[in-house]
């Protein structure tokens, strides 16, 4: 009787990728390569980290076969690395860090936003905003000087095209290679005396000289457009995306802010640059 249990048991173990029923768990060993085991939970965690395009369609045995055998090359050709290497011992250990890192961070992401932390994000970016808001599509020019400003003022008044000048002499090295272009903004989002000159320009007007704490200005208007807000309901998921976002950032700072941190005083960068610290 006891034997004719055991048989059955081990019937249902089979019908399972061939393991005895009783042993599946993380620790079952599923193959081993020159003595190294591959366990069911390497298998289970690698299954989960599988594009779900790379399994669709393709039933339990064939995927197992197909991941078992890629786990079995996979230990044979690492095993070549031993001993490992200090490049290979701080690689690893960057790799450790940054999947431990990233699994902490993905628990604190899936949590799903509440009504109130999505309303919460809508007011953020809003500001309890109803009625529609001046948006404007800018060009400007950035030098260090007044008198550079002026003779780049001076040769516009003569004719010569924006764009080119702005790739030619403004040290922006955002916009100043995009033919000083700063793509849309709201007058809010600049400093106070460059989105008053802003506000002052009519469509294709080109400001006087504009000094701010980053320089001189001369600001061309190219366009300008009211933007209505959107409505609650038709932006919950990208809200959601990012009360997700603020919620691993302020994980990041509260970790960062709680650990005791010590840096290595009068490490020279240029260290950086010596490989053969880390031989061959």
């Amino acid at each position: 009787m006891l034997k004719s249990l055991l048989a059955a048991t081990a019937l249902a173990g089979a019908a399972f990728g061939g393991l005895p029923a009783f042993a599946q768990d993380a620790s079952t060993v599923v193959a081993t390569v020159n003595g190294e085991s591959v366990t069911l939970g390497q298998m289970i965690a690698m299954r989960q980290g599988m594009d779900a395009q790379t399994t669709q369609g393709l039933p339990d045995t064939a995927l197992w076969d197909l991941m078992l055998d890629q786990m079995i090359r996979q230990t044979a050709v690492a095993q070549e690395a031993e001993p490992l290497s200090k490049r290979d011992t701080a690689a690893l250990e960057i790799e450790k860090r940054a999947y431990l890192a990233g699994s902490v961070l993905e628990k604190v992401a899936s949590a799903e936003p509440t009504e109130d932390e999505l309303k919460a994000a809508y007011d953020q970016a809003f500001g309890g905003q109803t009625t529609p808001k001046l948006e404007y599509d800018a060009a400007h020019i950035l030098v260090k000087t007044k008198e550079e400003a002026d003779a780049i003022e001076k040769e516009l008044k003569g004719g010569a095209d924006f764009g080119t000048l702005a790739e030619q002499k403004s040290t922006d090295p955002t916009s100043g290679p995009n033919k000083g272009d700063l793509g849309w903004f709201q007058a809010e989002q600049m400093v106070p005396p460059f989105a008053e000159a802003v506000k002052a320009l009519k469509k294709g007007e080109i400001s006087a000289p504009v000094q701010t704490g980053f320089g001189w200005h001369v600001i061309k208007l190219i366009d300008s457009r009211e933007v209505t807000p959107p409505k609650f309901d038709e932006i919950k998921d990208q809200l959601a995306v990012q009360v997700r976002r603020d919620k691993v950032q302020a994980a990041i700072e509260k970790r960062v802010t709680e650990s005791k941190i010590e840096k290595t005083p009068n490490l020279d960068p240029a260290l950086l640059n010596k490989t053969d610290i880390l031989g061959e």
